[in-house]
């Protein structure tokens, strides 16, 4: 299974998104590593309520073993519906100066 694969399978299951977007970086960056930048984009009822710090540790609770691993950087959007809703795009990711 491939690292996109993988990681939506693992929030998919853990946060139950109602929109999802795994974007594969890698390409922007330095270094041999095909699947080891990623952009992720989370739209979850279960962020209602919940600060910034907090969707963040439930997406890495959720990817843990991968971020151990040989996932380098993920860049992380979370939103509840309603912000998602208001906003239907996730900031543009800058490029990589190194």
């Amino acid at each position: 299974m491939s690292m996109q694969q993988t990681i939506e399978t693992k929030i998919q299951a853990a946060l139950s998104p109602t929109h999802m977007e795994v974007i594969n970086e890698s390409h922007m960056h330095r270094g041999p590593a095909e699947e080891s930048h990623f952009k992720l984009i989370v739209v979850s009822e279960q962020f209602d309520g919940q600060r910034l710090l907090a969707r963040h540790r439930a997406v890495n609770a959720a990817l843990a073993e991968e971020l151990a691993g040989t996932l380098h950087a993920l860049a992380l959007h979370t939103y509840t519906p309603v912000e998602w809703s208001e906003q239907q795009q996730a900031p543009r990711t800058p490029s990589c100066l190194g």
